[in-house]
């Protein structure tokens, strides 16, 4: 598919591949290009077109706007629905821990009664030998 614009020079031929050089010529003075430069022509709107492009146009954008609202709104009903829950879980740790608190402050009271039941217990058992005791050998 040579063009006479274009020439082909084999520069070199090894067993890796093939070198060649292009050169490129200038049409001859007769020829016609095949592409036209000039852009098309635009067809003239009338003002109906254009008043329909802009409402089109108008339309567009306030569908992007309804649907950019309506992801910034579900966004919001996400973020309300993860502070509710943390609202609500942060809720049952404090009344876990004041539970939790509540058993171990009320085991304390029954131990401190306990130990306290049980060392008034040798107490009267220490009065009452000692009281036992004196009254038998006569000396208070």
């Amino acid at each position: 598919h040579a063009s006479p614009y274009i020439k082909v020079k084999e520069l070199d031929k090894r067993a890796s591949g093939q070198a060649f050089e292009v050169i490129l010529g200038n049409p001859a003075p007769d020829a016609k290009g095949e592409f036209l430069l000039s852009p098309p022509k635009k067809k003239d709107l009338s003002l109906e077109e254009i008043q329909r492009k802009l409402e089109a146009a108008e339309e567009r954008r306030k569908s992007h706007e309804a649907e950019v609202l309506k992801h910034l709104a579900e966004k919001r009903e996400h973020e309300k629905v993860v502070q509710q829950k943390a609202a609500e879980e942060n809720n049952n740790f404090s009344k876990m821990a004041e539970e939790k608190l509540n058993q171990k402050m009320e085991a304390n009271k029954e131990n401190r009664t306990a130990i306290m039941a049980a060392m008034n217990e040798k107490f009267k058992e220490k009065l009452g030998h000692r009281w036992f005791f004196t009254k038998e050998n006569g000396s208070v």
